[in-house]
């Protein structure tokens, strides 16, 4: 693994790919590059996120266009030295202990014996498994399985790593343990591609994603980013306010706004609060703060309920965003 800088080139490259089966396509014109960092994929079910995964790890052929690492098409033999792939399901050898299975995959990869010892051990360090890599597989729980497959994708150093659902299973503090893994990874130059429907724990490791819907990548870049370009979409704010009558009959009539709803209070004594869907938020909450000024509306509190990865997903697919 080698440090990436911006000039390089693409440590993963998807040019105008398509990828049929039979009569059915799996991802439609995908273009898409990556040079270093984490980047998050996420998508509905069938939205071709697996069928990405395949493509880039070599699995897979595209029927149009093309897919590269390191500017090697990704179906050879050459490219896979260069990646890494932890993926969702499980396929063990269930007879084996966790040290075992690691080097055996070491010795797949073509290490000699010795060095395939040492690349067990150092990966299985890196994962948290040393103590616990001597019990047989059959009798892990799924985080220990979770970590075992990730410690296999490490062992060639790869330039990219590709983790399909890596947290799933994994308990609080071990989720900590290996984002701080993956941010190490990162530094150190490997270019990361996560799949995951963890979309909250996806946005702590980072505010990089690819978001696809019906095959294609509907859009790549921060969230803010993102967010920025889907200002003609509603967002929904929650406004709790002593006079929300008063201040959802200033609301409707303007034109940055298409919903006003009513909460009813959840407790005795709690504050009213009001649901407003609008669009272009940056121009809604300038003539929001112009209109409490002027008409002196007290705001208690205000919260933006989907400004998230979960809300973005849902405004793509046109559906609730759950993935």
């Amino acid at each position: 693994m080698t440090p990436d800088t911006a000039t390089s080139e693409p440590i993963l490259l998807f040019e105008q790919v398509t990828k049929w089966y039979g009569p059915v396509i799996g991802v439609n014109h995908v273009s898409l590059e990556l040079r270093g960092g984490i980047t998050g994929l996420v998508g509905s079910n069938g939205a071709g996120k697996s069928t990405l995964l395949r493509l880039a790890t070599g699995q897979l052929a595209a029927s149009i266009g093309r897919v590269s690492i390191r500017g090697i098409d990704a179906s050879s033999w050459r490219a896979r030295r260069y990646v890494g792939y932890c993926p969702d399901t499980d396929a063990f050898y269930e007879e084996m202990s966790g040290r075992e299975f690691v080097r055996t995959m070491a010795l797949l990869s073509g290490f000699a014996r010795s060095e395939a010892s040492d690349r067990t051990e150092a990966v299985l360090a890196r994962v948290g498994m040393t103590d616990r890599a001597d019990r047989g597989i059959r009798r892990y729980s799924k985080g220990m399985r979770q970590r075992i497959k990730l410690a296999q994708s490490l062992l060639c150093s790869p330039d990219l790593l590709v983790l399909d659902e890596p947290l799933s299973g994994i308990d609080p503090i071990g989720r900590q343990d290996l984002l701080e893994l993956f941010r190490r990874l990162a530094a150190d130059g490997c270019c990361l591609l996560v799949s995951s429907h963890e979309l909250e724990e996806l946005e702590k490791l980072t505010d990089r994603v690819a978001i696809m819907a019906r095959g294609r990548i509907a859009a790549v870049g921060t969230l803010k980013r993102i967010r920025d370009l889907l200002d003609d979409l509603p967002l929904t704010i929650r406004l709790d306010c002593s006079e929300p009558r008063r201040l959802a009959a200033f609301l409707v009539p303007m034109p940055e706004v298409s919903g006003v709803e009513l909460e009813p209070r959840v407790l005795p004594g709690s504050m009213p609060s009001i649901l407003v869907k609008a669009r272009n938020p940056k121009t809604f909450f300038r003539q929001l703060t112009e209109l409490v000024i002027r008409e002196n509306i007290d705001i208690v509190r205000m919260e933006a309920l989907d400004d998230s990865a979960h809300a973005i997903l849902g405004y793509l697919l046109g559906g609730s965003g759950k993935t």
